[in-house]
């Protein structure tokens, strides 16, 4: 009796604390996504009255919102293309390959994410700023691939470590090249993580400041940037809905991290039909 209820005991502490934990850390969310909507965005909580006005005022003419917002969504695209191209590349070659010091070879590609982005950002300031190229999206694209690319990396070694390689060995000896190998078998194995690391390396850009402010100039910013400016210089209420839709942003890509992991588990554990990624056959010398 006396072990049952100190069983009980703890998992209702257990309970209650995880709660707080997760209220506390919900907070800051909730009360800018429920000020977004009230008439005085920057005032009291909880707002007097509730007006959907602040997010009209994002797309109305002469705002600047909207360039913040394309410029946003194009650096973080062609920062998503770069840094699953690296990924797929580093995270092959660390886990398919007798490459020499892998450990410290991962550690390296890891490094940027544990010096400060302020440091980084300054790098890549003394880099870009004699080439002229500030303000440039393909820059700040490449900028922020130095953060994305090691997270992309991360889930990539991790997808392709949970594979089997003996699905792939069983291709190779049936006369499959690594060509064929990687299209039928790794890459509809890993899609899920790909797809993962794509979403990450595209919210990771999307939701970064310190280099776009680096790199940025006061007619190409990204909205993060933008966000401060206002902040800094001018507390437009606006601001407000805008947070909510980066927030926004940042759950929708929880929702489709979520929805790839779903569908892979489906994939691998034979609920959802997939293409035979070991049916192949030798006819002749070629692969077919």
């Amino acid at each position: 009796m006396i072990g049952l209820r100190s069983t009980w005991t703890g998992r209702i502490t257990l309970t209650i604390a995880s709660a707080l934990i997760l209220v506390f850390l919900a907070l800051p969310i909730v009360l800018i996504v429920v000020t977004s909507f009230g008439s005085d965005a920057l005032g009291a909580f909880p707002p007097q009255s509730w007006t959907l006005g602040w997010y009209r005022a994002i797309f109305a003419d002469g705002s600047k919102w909207p360039a913040a917002l394309s410029l946003s969504a194009l650096v973080a695209t062609i920062t998503t293309v770069f840094s699953v191209g690296l990924g797929i590349t580093a995270a092959t070659a660390l886990t398919r390959s007798e490459l020499p010091l892998r450990s410290a070879v991962y550690g390296l590609v890891l490094a940027p994410l544990l010096i400060p982005q302020v440091v980084i950002a300054l790098g890549l300031f003394l880099i870009f700023e004699p080439a002229s190229m500030l303000g440039s999206p393909l820059a700040i694209a490449l900028g922020h691939t130095v953060l994305a690319a090691p997270i992309a990396v991360m889930i990539l070694v991790a997808t392709l470590r949970g594979i089997d390689e003996r699905l792939e060995d069983a291709a190779a000896s049936m006369g499959a090249g690594r060509a064929t190998i990687a299209r039928r078998i790794t890459f509809p194995l890993a899609a899920p993580g790909i797809v993962a690391a794509a979403i990450f390396s595209f919210i990771t850009s999307f939701d970064e400041f310190f280099i776009a402010q680096f790199l940025s100039t006061t007619n190409t910013t990204t909205l993060p940037v933008q966000v401060f400016n206002v902040l800094e210089f001018d507390a437009d209420p606006t601001v407000t809905a805008v947070s909510a839709l980066l927030i926004a942003v940042a759950v929708l890509a929880l929702v489709l991290i979520g929805l790839a992991r779903w569908l892979g588990a489906g994939k691998q554990s034979g609920l959802l039909p997939v293409e035979p990624a070991a049916g192949i056959a030798v006819s002749g010398g070629e692969t077919v």
